[in-house]
Parts: C-alpha cells; structure tokens; sequence
C-alpha cells in the first residue's frame, strides 16, 4: 500500500480501515439484537445468535487493534448504535424473511468490501490481512445462509435489498471519514 501525492499516509489507512470496520461489526450486533428482541423462540434464533457471535468475535477483534493502534473510533458510533438495531427491529418485524433479506445485503455489501480493503493492503500487512480474511469468509456464510434461509423470498426483496445495500455503503463511506 503505497502513498501517493494527495493520498492519505498509509499510517491514516489503516486508521480509516480499523475504524470502519469496528464501526461495522459494532452495527451487525446491534442488527442481530434488533432481530433476536422480535425472533427470538422462532426457528431463526439459533442462526441469528450464531452470526451475533461471530460478529461480536469480529468487533473484538477490531476493538484491539484500534486501541493498539491508537486510532480513533468513529463518531457515528451512538447513530449505528439506534440504526443497527432499528434495521434489525425492523425487518424483524417484516417476519423471518425479511430478517434474513437484511442480513444477505449487508453482508454482500460487506464482502465487497472487504475485498477492496484486501486488495488495497496487498501484501504489506499480513496481520491485518489475516483478520479481515477471516471475517469476510464468515460474513460471506452469515450471507449465503441467509439466502439458504429464504433472504430473496422476502416481500419486496428487491427494493428492501436495494435499500439496506444504498444504506451499508453510505455507513461505510461515513464511518471511513467520521
């Protein structure tokens, strides 16, 4: 990863990565916990609470190399506190579809991204590769199970997938910069 004139440093990077991606596992948590307040005794509850913890595994993760790298988390964080979970709580409430349909955009949406953070690092930090690695396989599984689960039966699954996407990617680009 190399810094070109006009770039940000490497250094600021980084930062902008470890933030985002704190900010974004903190949000999946909050969405699991929107779903699991309306789901929980449904067939889906063992899956939700499944993925919350390989979400809660993640931002742990994340939390550590934000305080090893002394990089300051998002100031967005109290807003993806009420909008991860109100996403949850609401698509929820469409049923277990829908709940589903959230989860496979998000995490379609977070594949790609972790994709460009892979490719953008390339081979200059193989620790933080590593972890991004694994969080993009398992947040590729939290997506195909929700498919497997019904995701694209859900009622409107084209605009509510169309909507949740739009709106990962703006929390993504804010979460970089804020």
């Amino acid at each position: 990863m190399i810094s070109t004139p006009g770039q940000p440093s490497t250094k600021m990077q980084i930062a902008s990565m470890l933030r985002v991606n704190m900010a974004g596992e903190y949000g999946a948590t909050r969405i699991y916990e929107g779903q699991l307040a309306i789901l929980k005794g449904t067939p889906s509850e063992l899956l939700i609470e499944h993925m919350k913890e390989q979400e809660l595994s993640h931002l742990k993760s994340f939390e550590q190399w934000v305080v090893e790298n002394r990089v300051r988390p998002t100031l967005l964080q109290p807003l993806w506190h009420i909008a991860g979970y109100a996403l949850g709580l609401g698509t929820a409430l469409l049923g277990e579809k829908a709940a589903m349909a959230c989860t496979a955009a998000v995490e379609e949406v977070i594949d790609q991204h972790y994709e460009h953070q892979l490719t953008h690092l390339g081979s200059e930090n193989p620790a933080l590769s590593h972890l991004i690695q694994t969080c993009q396989e398992e947040e590729r599984e939290h997506r195909d199970l929700a498919l497997e689960k019904g995701a694209a039966e859900a009622i409107a699954y084209p605009l509510l997938s169309y909507t949740i996407k739009t709106a990962s990617r703006l929390a993504i680009w804010l979460s970089e910069r804020i």
